[in-house]
């Protein structure tokens, strides 16, 4: 449905005027089609080529009367194009004409997501470069762990972007489907011969079998995989939405000058795209669940997935098209605060390294377990004392004598915690880094 998360290329694909006019598109080509065939004489086809159209306020006033918007939109054409019109919608059911038309309507909205997905990539792709050694603390549990850099987690984000173009790619093109088997699938007025045909005029392919209508669980897995993009990019604005927190602050999504962030206290500035995001994301997913409810439907076909449809097919595609331009551009404007970063980084003073010196204990002969102990008492002695692990560590006899200090050194060496992003980087974009331009940095 339009609403003001609609942008103005998805709501003319979802208009009215374009869903009728797609109607009339799939109309036309069917009675061409049938025309080279010798089933429809040829000057009724051109007549109907050349006449065809409808009128919306018309269609309105007859599917008032007879409750049924597909036999209201062709007595519509009827009236323009006069007697040749009987042959106009020859051989054909309703969903011949609403599930092939959705077919295109949906090829359509997919070129603008697919288009999305791209520029998002190349966002991603920019910045994980300019942050590629910015080091921070990573975090498991929303606790600190152990050193990473903010491009590692740009390049995360670039490499599930990157599945989701593929997952889509196919999704999108198993809707390019049309079907005109007839009322329950069975070609009972035409043939799979000409259904291919009209299919392959419209630049889609034919069902290899249908009932009534193209089978739902095509669109459940469209609707699915939207469902996952627009997690994803809840995912990412999650993710800043703790970086951007008063006791973090690390990145922050882009605040003018103007704007303002509460009514009640001037000092806020709120992560109110990112809130967006995560909030519209939860309707896309609800409506992927609607999706699966339409896949069982009685016998050859029901009625009962065409309303839902009608809101979610236009609702969920406009929705991710919204929030994948919101996205890119939050990537693309987000301040990032590098020397914030590091002094997170170093406030724990040093647990970070625990790892890497437990791995050196093991190394040099002691248990793991004993490691294990001798390590986790010098860092809670740290944590709760707010003191420098490594201090404590180059004052433990039992730890120094079965180390050598360059060892020891070395485990608190975050180049070294660092050594492999390098590696990361050429696997997750398979190509030599290339040198990040200046547009969009902003770093305070």
């Amino acid at each position: 449905m339009i609403s003001r998360y609609t942008r103005p290329e998805m709501a003319r694909i979802w208009s009215e005027e374009n869903r009728f006019r797609t109607w009339l598109q799939v109309e036309v080509a069917a009675t061409l089609t049938l025309a080279e065939a010798g089933l429809v004489p040829q000057d009724a086809a051109e007549a109907i080529r050349l006449h065809a159209d409808f009128d919306l306020k018309r269609i309105h006033e007859i599917e008032a009367e007879v409750k049924h918007d597909v036999i209201a939109f062709t007595t519509s054409v009827a009236e323009k194009v006069g007697p040749p019109s009987r042959w106009f919608h020859y051989g054909l059911t309703s969903n011949d004409v609403v599930d092939t038309a959705q077919g295109l309507l949906l090829t359509q909205a997919s070129q603008i997501i697919a288009a999305d997905l791209k520029k998002l990539a190349e966002v991603l792709k920019r910045r994980a470069y300019e942050f590629k050694n910015t080091p921070m603390v990573g975090r498991t549990h929303g606790v600190h762990a152990e050193p990473i850099t903010f491009g590692f987690k740009l390049a995360n984000w670039y490499a599930e972007t990157q599945r989701n173009i593929a997952r889509f790619a196919a999704a999108a093109e198993d809707m390019r489907v049309g079907k005109l088997s007839g009322a329950v699938g069975t070609f009972a007025h035409l043939s799979p011969e000409l259904e291919e045909q009209i299919c392959a005029r419209l630049g889609l392919k034919a069902a290899a079998i249908s009932s009534q209508v193209i089978q739902r669980d095509r669109h459940a897995h469209y609707l699915a995989t939207l469902a996952v993009i627009a997690s994803t990019l809840d995912k990412i604005a999650t993710e800043i939405r703790h970086l951007q927190r008063t006791e973090v602050r690390e990145a922050e999504e882009f605040f003018s000058e103007k704007q303002k962030g509460s009514s009640a206290m001037p000092h806020k500035r709120n992560p109110v795209t990112c809130e967006q995001i995560s909030g519209l994301a939860r309707v896309v997913r609800a409506n992927a669940q609607a999706g699966f409810e339409n896949v069982a439907l009685w016998h050859e076909r029901d009625i009962s997935h065409s309303s839902v449809e009608r809101v979610i097919l236009p609702d969920s595609t406009s929705l991710v098209n919204y929030m994948l331009q919101k996205t890119t551009n939050l990537i693309d404007t987000m301040f990032i605060y590098p020397k914030r970063m590091l002094a997170n980084l170093e406030s724990t003073g040093g647990l970070v390294y625990s790892g890497q010196l437990l791995l050196d204990l093991v190394e040099n002969g002691v248990s793991r377990e004993h490691a294990y102990r001798t390590v986790q008492r010098h860092a809670m002695h740290a944590w709760k004392q707010g003191l420098n692990l490594r201090s404590l560590v180059l004052k433990d006899k039992s730890i120094t004598s079965k180390v050598p200090r360059k060892q020891l050194d070395r485990a608190f060496d975050l180049k070294r915690q660092l050594r492999n992003i390098d590696k990361i980087f050429q696997r997750v974009f398979e190509e030599a880094p290339s040198k990040p331009s200046s547009r969009g940095k902003r770093k305070r």
